[in-house]
């Protein structure tokens, strides 16, 4: 029988592992959030935010900051995993020690492994040693500050391990927070994965200043290119079609507050990948890393991604985004 959650160890401090560990304390569990900065920890402890990632939002009493990862993970029912997904890896290491046994593992990230391809279920899975039964994923349409502010949005847990699923979905039930569960780990991971770039895309289509057909086709188009990548590596196409397919990428695809839709504005005016990142305060959305490992999958299992690899090259090969919107649109015509 699988054991009810009732401690939660949230391991990451930032915009969207604070939003998610507010949402475990108002559903009543007990949450140790690991910041790997004092000032963060402090702040949460001390005035109840975390003025740095959601300014002006009151964190509940439940929910308590250490920069002690060890006192964090003491006692934890299930440990969620809130860092990028290209840091996942060196924080596991370091973590792996000190990780309750038999405790289901939670990843927030959304990303493909650069290098390895691996997706973030894989990449916990394999440093914690751990079955991929044990290693549950978070996804849909959850834009942090929207959900911190207690704004109604649902999302899907997915876990092989379907009692385990259920057990998350009690444990973050509120009355602004609705979670499905779902056995599909690989299609789910995708569509988190794949929504970045496709949303990098977007805005840079509404950085050139097209308008809602173009960005309507992009985004038809790139759940297309999306689902057929993940029915070659086994997910049911239907979870494409539901939260953690289609609705993360219309949240994504379409808000001021995703940091990859605003970032492809940026390349969509003539910035440069430099002077986006610069505006955006040093932080480089996921979808500019995603799309490399993104492609590399892709061409691995002969999946023809247009759209994702047109983003990997505006970013990293200079392609101007003019190039790449005729580039597209000139494609040898095809049925649907």
């Amino acid at each position: 029988m699988t054991r009810a959650v009732q401690r939660v160890a949230v391991l990451g401090a930032g915009s969207w592992g604070t939003a998610f560990a507010k949402v475990l304390a108002d559903a009543g569990r007990e949450v140790a959030l690991w910041a790997r900065r004092p000032e963060v920890a402090a702040a949460v402890n001390d005035t109840r935010t975390n003025p740095g990632y959601l300014p002006g939002v009151e964190l509940p009493t439940r929910l308590r900051a250490t920069t002690n990862a060890a006192a964090a993970l003491d006692g934890a029912d299930a440990v969620v995993l809130a860092v990028p997904s290209q840091t996942l890896r060196g924080n596991l290491s370091g973590w792996a020690a000190l990780l309750p046994p038999g405790r289901t593992l939670v990843s927030l990230a959304k990303g493909i492994e650069l290098g390895t391809l691996k997706r973030m279920s894989e990449v916990v899975a394999e440093v914690a040693s751990v079955s991929p039964e044990q290693v549950a994923v978070v996804s849909g349409p959850n834009l942090a500050r929207e959900i911190a502010a207690a704004q109604p949005t649902a999302t899907v847990i997915a876990c092989a391990d379907h009692d385990r699923a259920v057990a998350l979905q009690t444990a973050c039930a509120t009355d602004y927070f609705r979670a499905y569960t779902n056995t599909d780990v690989i299609g789910c991971e995708l569509g988190g994965a794949g929504k970045n770039v496709i949303a990098l895309a977007v805005g840079i289509a509404a950085g050139m200043g097209l308008g809602d057909n173009s960005r309507a086709s992009v985004i038809t188009r790139g759940l297309a290119e999306i689902s057929r990548l993940g029915a070659d590596l086994g997910a049911d196409p239907l979870t494409f079609a539901g939260l953690a397919g289609l609705g993360d990428l219309v949240a994504t695809c379409s808000s001021p507050l995703s940091r990859n839709r605003t970032f492809g504005e940026r390349l969509g005016r003539g910035e440069s990948l430099a002077q986006a990142e610069e505006a955006n305060h040093g932080q480089v959305a996921e979808g500019v890393k995603s799309c490399v490992s993104l492609c590399e999958l892709g061409a691995r299992h002969g999946v023809e991604l247009p759209i994702s690899d047109a983003v990997r090259r505006v970013c990293h090969e200079g392609l101007s985004a003019a190039a790449m919107a005729k580039e597209l649109i000139t494609r040898a015509p095809k049925p649907e």
